[in-house]
C-alpha cells in the first residue's frame, strides 16, 4: 500500500481549506505537514491519528474512526483551539472535486 502524498481538510462552516503534504514518518507511519504553517497530522500509539502543533499539543482528531488505520482516515475531524471548535472533512485527491 502506498501512503497518501497529500490531502486537504475542508471546514464545514465556510469551506476553508488546509492542505497537508507528506513529510517523512513518525512512529513508523507517514507524517503530514500543513503547507502554510507548522501543523502536523501524525499517528501515535497513545493518541492515534491527530493534528498537533509545537510542543505536541493536539488540536484535532477524527470522529467515529479507528485510531489504528494505516493512514489518516477520510472522515469528519474536529479541531479545537481555545474556545473554538470546527468540523472538517479530510479529503484525498480523489474526493476533492
Amino acid at each position: 500500500m502506498t501512503a497518501l502524498a497529500s490531502f486537504t481538510f475542508v471546514r464545514h462552516v465556510d469551506g476553508l481549506r488546509h492542505r497537508f503534504e507528506r513529510d517523512g514518518e513518525r512512529n513508523g507511519r507517514p507524517a503530514y505537514r500543513r503547507t502554510d504553517g507548522n501543523v502536523w497530522c501524525v499517528w501515535s500509539p497513545t493518541d492515534g491519528w491527530h493534528c498537533e502543533i509545537a510542543g505536541g499539543l493536539v488540536t484535532a482528531h477524527p470522529l467515529d474512526s479507528h485510531a489504528d488505520e494505516p493512514e489518516p482516515p477520510a472522515t469528519v475531524w474536529r479541531s479545537f483551539k481555545d474556545d473554538r471548535s470546527y468540523l472538517y472533512d479530510l479529503r484525498t485527491l480523489d474526493l476533492e472535486a
